[in-house]
């Protein structure tokens, strides 16, 4: 048994991460502004409301747990094609001393493909697209993903393809190899498996796969 802090808990992937790791028996800390929310019945979960933004709000959330998976997100509209995005650096750079100080040491995060040089996956239509709907995004995304990769925690970073609302299949491809990458789909189940069973088997450790159907 495993505790884990879930940093995004209350929708979308970190809520899947949730779910799937009280499954498997672990204990989660749920980090979110409205973790209050969450409605899930189970004695190993923990909900802990606070800013993923604040280490002050961060501090305390990090006592006592084994690894942390980070699963922010923003809201979709029409202005992340213009309006810069702050959200997953600062968080980041909230976090990351936090966790070389006290620990832990093993960090999860999500990103996606289209982020760091994943980019170069993309084919020439895909990358004009990517970047004119989640241009700003993704700058902030690859901006976290290079301070999780200086740092000197055990980090893994999930680049997830385009995502659907659908049931875990638990049949994707991890694609570590850049010359494998490519755009897909895959389920936001799938990419909440990969990130519990990768702290359950300390696999993937600096590594950023591409996640995909």
């Amino acid at each position: 048994m495993t505790r884990i802090l879930v940093i995004g808990a209350s929708k979308g992937i970190g809520l899947e991460v949730v779910k799937q790791a009280l499954s498997r028996n672990h204990e989660v800390r749920a980090f979110a502004r409205s973790a209050d929310k969450i409605e899930l019945d189970a004695a190993g979960l923990e909900r802990w409301p606070g800013d993923a933004t604040s280490a002050g709000d961060l501090a305390p959330a990090l006592d006592g747990v084994d690894a942390v998976v980070s699963c922010l997100g923003i809201e979709e509209s029409v202005s992340m094609i213009w309006k810069p995005v702050s959200l997953f650096s600062k968080s980041t750079e909230a976090l990351l001393p936090l966790m070389e100080e006290k620990g832990p040491k093993r960090l999860l995060i999500v990103t996606g493909i289209g982020a760091g040089e994943s980019i170069e996956a993309l084919s020439w239509i895909e990358r004009q697209g990517h970047s004119f709907l989640l241009g700003e995004p993704y700058k902030d995304k690859t901006r976290q993903e290079e301070m999780v990769k200086a740092s000197s925690l055990d980090w893994t970073i999930a680049r997830p393809t385009i995502l659907r609302n659908r049931k875990g299949t638990g049949r994707y491809k991890v694609l570590t190899d850049p010359k494998s990458w490519r755009m897909g789909l895959i389920p936001r189940g799938d990419v909440a498996h990969f990130l519990v069973r990768a702290i359950e088997d300390g696999a993937h450790i600096r590594e950023a796969p591409v996640l995909t159907s």
